[in-house]
């Protein structure tokens, strides 16, 4: 029972203590006047009665009333009910002045203030209950008396008022006297509500139970809830949802229980205080527990800056002081918004529980939504009436809290049973089972103070239980499945608001007050006269000491709360992970783990070994770490399970692998389960010395959580506590309460349940029992308290606690911080550091270590046992206890360190040795690695295939390479080996990086070296490799990378023995002697064969020594400074004249002097004459290398020009690299001239016209004219110079070619013109005209394809456009010479360079590319091929990469400039191409338009000539450009050679059938060109391999060992005898065959030599290794294999195996198994080049006889076979045979497929010109006639039915095409008639027209018939196409 009221007041305006117009309010009265004992009286009620202060106003306000609520000490609410009125009295201010009768009265204040003023007085009722009806009706009837002067006294009224006494709830069933019957007072009936004796009918009594009357003829029914748990709300709820609106309302609700702070505002007190109220009513289950304040009195605003969370409701009024709080949300009722400051983040409810919450509440508040749209809508929707609607969302709240906290019971740890139940909340495992642990919102929830009273108010197990508990005890079942449903929500939703309501309104019907309001007239008319009188304060006690002796009299109310066991509802377990992972509960995942453990419990530890990775992949999910803690427990026994290394190893991992992918919260319980396993887990060490498993997993963060240890400690004294009582009740008990429990299904007895049953018995208990009881459960939880003390120091105790890793800094200074880092040995190691770094001491000794794990044990049972109520004395003897358990642990593990120290280490596999080539040595052992997977997917697995990548294996250094070699770590291809490696001069960047492995151990350092020959190895150092051995490694890798001279290469050092002794040169300071040396060494130039190599041997130092290797040959003697001195250079010209001969005749042994033979390019007999009438005469001007250090010595210039003149023009070019001929055309005699660009100084000079008058000559001047002289000559040498008659101009000669190239042939080159423009790129042309889009002018220009339009115009660069009368323009006009010479020059070199119109020479300017360019782009080239680790970004897809790094438009501009000079030279004009300084781009495109022309260069010979001469003998700076040497080490490697050799092979892959040798050839070279194994690439000139005696060596015979090739060229002839590997089986040459290969981006393809890699044998460039490898694999003996028949089938993985090799094609495969044959018949093998040879004469044979093909005749190629045959797709891939593709029928070999992804061969070939082994489907003479007024003349027609053409020739012989018709644009053919100049003699029927959709041709034929013949084939190709 509850009284009414507990005080009543009149509190009033106080005159006396006004300061400035701020009145101040004053108790004047209070009832009674002594505080209760249960409730003392609340202090400040005067400022809560006027919230926004006490004013006087000049007119009467209507009376009001709100409810304040005021919080005590004892955080009990008191509800004070004000009612204010208003009462007139005279105005102040003005009684003042008349008081002290001032002359100075403001007349302002007269004005203003009238002289009746009105004062507020209220009247207070302050009570614990919440009634706001009963209150407002109770105050407005005193005041009614008051007002209306009825007869009732006031004292009376107010007596009843505060004697009334009400049950609290749940109508009382106690039987009470009347408490109230004062005889004394007339109004006997003072209280007539009381609880009548006598037992009516039920409702009669039930109605005057709550009844209640104040003794002035009012009564009032009072509805008591039935449970007073719920909260009752009236219609607040409603009322706040129609201010706010749905979204608003949840946002406060979650900033509520997520603990920010709220402020409502409003014109309203009523309302602030409703919105509060209704805030709070939705939060039940949760009470709100911060500062509740719905109504703020104005003068306490600064209470809103508290830093703690509140909900306050403040009057708008105070707005403008509410600004600039920051961190306050703001709820405006008036307005209706919700305003969040932008630093607040709220987080919201989780999906999907909030999108369901929203819906239904909509449906509640606007059940219209749903029908908006209907076209027929219902006739009546709408919302439910205020109170229902406001029980309707509270329900729905209901619903929302039961889905929150389902199953919350199943996370609460019982610790203490008597004489309290103290419980725990298991956080971490609630929010683990419910998958939410991400769930930002509900673990705010879980950590707030609502939270914690909701665990100690419903935790309890016996108590009375309400609707909340039934709701998740029964109903979460159907909640669930009906989640998705809002429908049967909202049903569900109608049921609980009914019970709420009803809770709330248990008996509708009587509502009903009688309480009279006051009289409208009579509330402004009486109290103008009276004032609120004072009361007599006797009587009223007398009625309250009356009430109060008769209550003591009668017996204590005992409200019997009807307790119950709580049900816990269904167990968490069942709800389904929605978030979960699907695949991580797969029951497959399940067994691989059991399978696993199972094995090594068996000791089959091969089977485990290939199980491990797929657990370890497993154990990434929550099922399998179940599964694997359930699986090792039953391992065992008797708490021991000891195990054998091997066993213990593995286990270890998975216990690793298990935790750290825990969280430091251990949600899932993961942790917890496996504590008890890593004590038990453990293997021998020695003599009674165990190591238990838990001193290997100390790495996780786990251990380090004080709330890990916590909620396990109290999961375990539940456990046992639970057990305590389980042993001692008997069996009859446990019956009992499977009864009540209504489940006899015997299910377990929960601790929860078991707790109820002993608090339901604990009354009936005698005081001993309940003693004994306290007792055991103390001294359960005092036992479990030391175990877990030595828990924790197993667990935070490192093995080595001499030795503290301190690594990481979380510390336990700061437990709840979480790190990742599975770094330091234990966590106790970084704990001694925090407290280290704290304390100022920086030497951690072990001590150290022990005393931070003291400290955190000492803090964990403080917090524990304080909790769980151990008495003083027992924690007292812990805390003494602790630091021995610690001590006692630490010994025991220095004797495990130590006996574990000696462990052999874990069995690694073993270290694979290299195969080396002869004369390669290591230099450095192998190191234990890990190769890391790169950005390339193939060999990891990803895109199938087995994961080859990691491995485990090692690194080994030797002179020549760097190789890897190991095994893949996933044991599944364990068997394979994998080998990587690259040539040690290769190697183009390495960089640290650090590498974790998922495996076994975490590798810390790593390296990522990259290699130019498309290499990339990430290699992890494995923990055995000491650091500084790493160091060291790389430091010997440097210096083998970048030797200090060329000599300490590996081409130099092979084959000497590995003593690498140097001595010490000092530097010369002596410079005459210096001098001396070197004139000395000059005239002793002729023994530099022999004698210099073996003088001065070049021996590398030993390893040991390598350090002082440093100035090894920093002066070399034979060193020759860069200027020559003029005498110098002619006394050594002298000196060789009189004594060397030997010198020159091998000078005209080299190849280039063979090939200028070859070419009639002038020959040098011995006797050094020449014969005069040869235009080019070989000059030996640079024979000493004076004039140009980098040609050679023997140069081709024209006849009549004078050495001396060349010493002069020399200077004029860069690098002194004059012009000199280099190749000629045969058939036209046009010659090719390279040169370096001209020096700036000369360009302009060079450009001047001769007959510029001019005083004096400078020299410049002379120089030029020299020059021109020079040209001049050149110029002249050629024969067509002398007959220049009747030459078309340039202009002309472009566009004739280009009207024969007919607009079918859109994708044949362009011509010259076209090329020009193309190459060119001026400025005027329009973009993308010609070259297939973006112009060749920058580099950068697109290379996308777009037709070529032939018909554009023909202007030259630099010329101006034709005029618009369409005639040429007169610059053009002067120019009539097509120019015999064209100069190529680079356009930056030649700015400001008039082109003189008389001269027979032209400039093209082109842009070239730099070799910056080249070298960033090749590198970004490397990256796009071989990149180094995966990525998802699409920015990043190779293709990306591979357009970003430009590469292939630098190859389109080379081939662009290439073919155009080719086009020049073949109609005859010659070409001198300068650029740069002559030996990069120069010499690419110089090569290339020889390979081109000229069909020799496409031979072995002669492309090892073409090298030979154009790159090694004119100078190309190999080791420059390559980096070989320290010198060169910062310009960077730019691989111009590599891509003038991926011109090559593009130019192969248009061509095949036109080169002798295979593209492997062309890869072998581009490897071996930078592995330094050969000397042929080494050094910058011929000049430099003469001083250092390498260029003759190879002619001499003094070879020291005959393995070891020094000169490529010599290895590729060995090898090409042995094995076929070199050669092109459809080598097919055409005679004088000249090739215009497409050069357009979309025609090339990425060279697949940066692409394959082939990990099972390393690079195939090396064969001795390759060899060696088979030799070993055949002296293995199989072992064998017992497993039944072997299937034949071999499984090729693209990046393990070299296809070349397992899947020969099959021409090899043939040759192979003939020479096999061969060996076992015993037979002298054939060697293979004669057996082709052989078949291939058989063939020629073969195919006179038969006119057919046949297949075997078209397998093979031969020379003279038919073109028809050339184009049937006999296309042999090089590296595989399996796109061998025979097209056996004519005509069905133009149509049928090509090979997929190459082009057919039929493009291949569309180039061709045509000669006479075309496909010639008929043929003969017609007569044509020519375009307008042109003659009838005979031409030899051809009918190509393959190529669909009809093609026209001068005569038979004739190999040009003069033209051609394409029958795709023949519309019809039809007979003629004869015209004007046709041949005489001839029959009219003869002939016949042909009409194209261009034009009509006019034919005739020899005579009628042949013309129907020809009408007749032309109409059947017609038709056949």
């Amino acid at each position: 029972m509850a009284r009414l009221a507990d005080y009543f007041l009149v509190v009033g305006y106080d005159l006396d203590k006004r300061v400035e117009g701020e009145g101040q309010g004053r108790i004047l009265q209070r009832f009674p006047e002594k505080d209760w004992e249960d409730s003392p009286f609340p202090q400040g009620i005067e400022l809560f009665c006027q919230p926004s202060g006490w004013q006087l106003v000049p007119e009467r306000q209507p009376a009001s009333f709100f409810v304040a609520v005021l919080t005590d000490i004892n955080s009990e609410r008191h509800y004070c009910a004000c009612f204010t009125f208003w009462e007139g009295l005279d105005n102040p201010q003005l009684q003042k002045a008349d008081a002290s009768e001032l002359d100075e009265v403001d007349e302002d204040l007269a004005v203003v203030q009238a002289a009746k003023v009105f004062a507020p007085k209220s009247l207070v009722l302050v009570s614990r209950l919440d009634y706001t009806e009963v209150f407002r009706n109770c105050l407005g009837l005193v005041y009614t008396i008051h007002v209306d002067g009825l007869s009732a006294p006031l004292e009376t009224v107010i007596g009843n008022l505060l004697t009334c006494v009400i049950p609290i709830a749940g109508g009382s069933q106690t039987d009470e006297s009347p408490v109230c019957s004062l005889e004394k007072v007339p109004q006997a009936l003072a209280c007539d509500w009381l609880l009548a004796c006598l037992q009516p009918g039920q409702e009669e009594r039930e109605e005057r139970l709550r009844t209640i009357t104040l003794g002035a003829g009012d009564r009032q029914v009072i509805q008591t809830p039935i449970n007073d748990a719920l909260p009752v709300s009236g219609s607040t709820v409603a009322q706040l949802f129609r201010q706010l609106g749905i979204v608003n309302v949840l946002y406060l609700l979650c900033a509520a229980l997520t603990e920010h702070k709220i402020l409502f505002l409003s014109n309203s007190y009523q309302r602030l205080t409703d919105a509060c109220r209704g805030l709070l009513a939705i939060m039940f289950p949760l009470k709100y527990s911060f500062t509740y304040v719905p109504i703020l009195p104005g003068k306490l605003i600064e209470v809103l800056s508290t830093p703690t969370p509140f909900i306050i409701g403040v009057n708008s009024f105070f707005r403008s002081e509410t600004q600039e709080l920051l961190d306050v949300i703001v709820a405006d009722l008036d307005g209706g918004t919700v305003t969040i400051p932008e630093c607040v983040h709220i987080s919201l409810l989780p999906e999907p529980l909030l999108q369901q919450t929203q819906t239904v509440l909509a449906m509640i508040l606007d059940p219209e939504l749903e029908i908006a749209d209907r076209a027929f809508p219902p006739l009546s929707s709408q919302p439910s009436a205020l109170k229902i609607q406001d029980k309707e969302i509270r329900a729905v709240f209901l619903w929302l809290f039961a889905r929150l906290f389902q199953g919350y019971r199943w996370c609460l740890h019982i610790i203490r049973i008597h004489p309290e139940p103290v419980i725990r909340f298991h956080k971490a495992a609630f929010l683990g089972q419910r998958s939410l642990t991400e769930d930002d919102f509900l673990m705010k929830v879980l950590d707030g103070m609502a939270f914690a009273g909701f665990v100690s108010e419903r935790g309890p197990p016996y108590r009375a239980t309400d609707l909340f508990d039934e709701l998740v005890a029964n109903e979460v079942e159907r909640i669930r499945q009906e989640e998705t449903c809002p429908h049967k929500v909202m049903n569900h939703v109608k049921e609980l608001a009914e019970q709420l309501f009803k809770n709330e309104n248990p008996y509708p019907a009587v509502a009903m007050h009688k309480v009279q309001p006051p009289t409208e007239n009579r509330q402004n008319a009486a109290t103008d006269k009276t004032p609120f009188p004072g009361l007599d304060d006797v009587a009223v006690q007398l009625f309250i000491d009356h009430a109060t002796a008769k209550l003591k009299n009668v017996p204590p109310v005992v409200k019997v709360e009807v307790k119950a066991m709580v049900p816990s509802g269904p167990p968490l377990g069942d709800i389904v992970d929605r978030n979960g992972n699907v695949m991580a509960n797969s029951a497959r995942r399940l067994e691989v783990v059991r399978n696993c453990i199972t094995y090594i419990f068996e000791n089959k530890m091969l089977e485990a070994k290939k199980l491990m990775p797929a657990v370890l992949r497993a154990l990434k999910g929550r099922a399998a770490r179940v599964c694997l803690t359930q699986e090792l427990n039953q391992h065992v026994l008797q708490n021991r399970a000891v195990l054998d290394d091997q066993q213990f190893d593995y286990i270890v991992r998975m216990l690793n692998c298990t935790l750290q992918d825990c969280s430091h919260m251990d949600e899932h319980g993961i942790a917890a389960a496996l504590l008890p396993l890593v004590t038990a887990f453990c293997r021998k060490l020695g003599a009674g010395i165990t190591q238990f498993a838990y001193s290997c997993v100390q790495e996780h963060m786990v251990w380090a959580t004080m709330q890990f240890w916590e909620a396990m400690f109290y999961s375990d004294v539940q456990s046992h506590i639970r057990a305590l009582y389980l042993e001692s009740e008997d069996g009859e008990q446990q019956k009992n309460l499977e009864q009540q429990d209504g489940s006899g299904d015997g299910r377990e007895i929960s601790a929860l349940d078991l707790a109820s049953e002993q608090n339901r018995l604990w009354p009936t208990l005698s005081k001993e029992m309940q003693m004994e009881r306290v007792q055991k459960e103390e001294s359960t939880v005092f036992s479990q308290a030391i175990h877990y003390a030595n828990r924790m120091s197993y667990l935070l105790l490192p093995l080595d606690t001499s030795k503290n890793r301190l690594l990481r800094n979380t510390g336990f200074g700061d437990v709840e911080s979480v790190s990742n880092s599975y770094v330091t040995n234990s966590i106790a190691g970084s704990m001694a550091e925090s407290y280290d770094t704290e304390s100022g001491f920086e030497d951690a000794e072990s001590s150290d270590v022990a005393n931070s794990v003291v400290r955190f044990i000492n803090r964990f049972v403080d917090k524990v046992c304080n909790e769980s109520g151990v008495t003083n004395e027992h924690l007292k003897a812990l805390h003494t206890m602790i630091p021995d358990i610690v001590q006692m642990h630490i010994e025991t593990l220095d004797a495990v360190h130590r006996e574990s120290k000696r462990l052999p280490p874990i069995q690694k596999p073993k270290l694979l040795r290299p195969i080396l080539l002869p004369g390669e040595e290591l230099v450095m052992e192998g190191m234990r690695v890990h190769l890391i997977p790169d950005g390339r997917e193939e060999a990891t697995g990803m895109m199938g295939g087995p994961p080859l990548l990691p491995a485990e294996g090692a690194i080994f250094l030797t002179t020549y390479r760097l190789i890897f070699k190991g095994t893949p770590t996933d044991p599944l291809v364990g068997e394979q080996v994998i080998t990587r490696s690259f040539p040690i001069a290769s190697l183009t960047k390495e960089k640290r990086i650090s590498v974790t492995i998922p495996m076994d151990q975490f590798v810390q350092e790593g390296l990522q070296l990259r290699s130019c020959t498309f290499q990339l190895m990430k290699i992890a150092f494995d923990e055995e490799v000491a650091s500084d051995l790493a160091e060291v490694f790389r430091k010997h890798m440097h210096k083998l990378r970048y030797p200090q001279h060329v000599q300490g290469t590996f081409a130099f050092t092979v084959g000497q023995s590995g003593k690498m002794v140097v001595e010490h040169k000092t530097k010369d300071k002596n410079q005459s002697l210096k001098t001396l040396s070197k004139n000395l060494v000059k005239s002793a130039k002729r023994t530099i064969g022999r004698q210099y190599v073996t003088r001065k041997k070049y021996s590398p130092p030993t390893w040991e020594n390598r350090s002082s290797f440093q100035s090894e040959l920093d002066e070399d003697e034979i060193s020759v400074s860069e200027e020559l001195e003029p005498q110098s250079s002619l006394t050594l010209s002298s000196t060789i004249r009189s004594s060397d001969r030997q010198t020159m005749s091998n000078v005209v042994e080299r190849a280039c002097c063979r090939d200028y033979q070859r070419l009639g390019l002038g020959t040098l007999s011995n006797s050094l004459t020449r014969s005069k009438n040869e235009p080019f005469r070989i000059s030996t001007v640079n024979r000493m290398y004076t004039v140009c250090r980098s040609y050679p010595g023997l140069l081709i210039v024209p006849q009549s020009i004078p050495d001396t003149t060349i010493q002069r023009i020399c200077r004029c070019y860069r690098q002194n690299r004059f012009p000199v001929v280099c190749w000629r055309n045969s058939r036209t005699k046009a010659v090719l001239l390279r040169s370096a660009g001209f020096h700036a100084k000369g360009v302009v000079g060079f450009f001047k016209s001769p007959n510029t008058p001019s005083a004096a000559p400078s020299q410049a001047e002379s120089t030029s004219l020299e020059q021109e002289k020079y040209l001049q000559a050149i110029i002249s040498s050629m024969p067509s110079y002398s007959e220049n008659s009747g030459r078309n101009t340039l202009s002309g000669f472009t566009s004739t070619h280009m009207s024969t190239s007919d607009s079918s042939d859109k994708l044949r080159p362009p011509k010259i013109g076209a090329l020009m423009k193309q190459v060119m790129g001026t400025k005027e042309d329009v973009p993308g005209t010609f070259s297939r889009g973006g112009k060749w002018g920058s580099i950068r220009g697109s290379g996308r394809l777009s037709t070529y339009n032939p018909d554009v115009g023909t202007r030259l660069a630099g010329k101006e456009g034709p005029q618009s009368n369409g005639g040429p323009s007169e610059a053009l006009f002067l120019r009539q010479q097509k120019a015999y010479l064209y100069i190529i020059g680079d356009k930056a070199q030649l700015k400001g360079g008039k082109q003189d119109s008389f001269q027979q020479w032209e400039v093209v300017p082109i842009e070239v590319c730099d070799v910056r360019q080249v070298k960033n782009s090749f590198k970004k080239l490397m990256k796009a091929c071989v990149p180094s680790s995966q990525t998802s970004d699409p920015n990043m897809s190779f293709l990306r990469c591979l357009e970003d790094s430009e590469w292939m438009t630098l190859l389109h501009r080379v081939l662009q400039v290439s073919v155009l000079v080719v086009e020049l030279l073949d109609t005859g004009s010659s070409v001198m191409v300068s650029l740069e300084d002559g030996w990069d781009v120069t010499t690419q495109v110089v090569s290339l338009v020889q390979l081109l022309s000229d069909p020799y260069y496409r031979t072995f010979d002669g492309f090892r000539l073409l090298v030979e001469k154009e790159w090694l003998s004119f100078g190309h700076k190999f080791s420059q450009r390559g980096a070989q040497t320290l010198g060169s080490q910062s310009s960077g490697f730019t691989p111009v050679f590599l891509q003038f050799l991926d011109c090559v092979h593009q130019i192969h892959l248009q061509f095949p059938m036109e080169f002798e040798f295979s593209q492997y050839y062309l890869k072998f070279l581009a490897y071996h060109y930078v592995s330094n194994r050969f000397r042929t690439f080494l050094l910058d000139s011929d000049y430099e391999r003469i001083e250092l005696g390498v260029l003759y060596e190879e002619k001499g015979g003094e070879r020291r060992s005959p393995q070891v090739c020094k000169s490529v060229w010599d290895y590729i002839d060995r090898l090409n005898k042995k094995t076929p590997v070199f050669f092109n089986y459809m080598f097919c040459p055409e005679d004088d065959e000249v090739l215009r290969p497409y050069t357009f981006i979309s025609n090339l393809k990425v060279w697949d030599f940066y692409m394959e890699e082939t990990l099972s044998e390393g690079p195939s460039y090396d064969w001795e290794a390759r060899v060696r490898q088979e030799r070993v694999a055949e002296e293995t003996p199989e072992k064998p294999d017992t497993s039944g028949p072997k299937s034949q089938r071999h499984i090729v993985w693209p990046c393990y195996d070299g296809l070349s090799k397992v899947v020969p094609d099959a021409i090899t495969k043939l040759l192979q198994d003939l020479q096999s044959l061969e060996a076992e018949l015993g037979q002298t093998s054939e060697k293979w080049k004669d057996t082709w040879d052989k078949i291939k004469t058989t063939q020629r044979a073969e195919s006179k006889l038969e006119s057919k093909p046949s297949f075997s005749s078209s397998l093979l190629m031969s020379s003279n076979l038919s073109h028809q045959r050339r184009s049937q797709g006999v296309y042999l891939q090089e590296s595989a045979g399996s796109s061998i593709n025979l097209a056996m029928d004519c005509e069905a070999s133009a149509t049928s497929t090509p090979v997929a992804g190459r082009p057919s061969t039929s493009t291949l070939y569309s180039q061709f010109q045509s000669t006479e082994s075309e496909n010639r489907s008929f043929e003969g003479i017609l007569f044509k006639k020519g375009a307008l007024l042109k003659p009838w003349k005979p031409r030899w027609f051809v009918l190509d039915k393959t190529k669909h053409q009809l093609r026209y020739y001068e005569s038979r012989q004739d190999k040009e095409c003069k033209g051609m018709i394409e029958l795709a644009e023949v519309e019809s053919v039809i007979p003629g008639t004869p015209t004007m100049g046709a041949p005489k003699n001839i029959d009219e029927k003869a002939f016949f027209d042909i009409k194209t959709t261009k034009r009509v041709y006019n034919f005739c034929a020899q005579d009628s018939p042949n013309a129907q013949l020809w009408m007749d084939s032309v109409q059947s190709c017609l038709s056949d196409a």
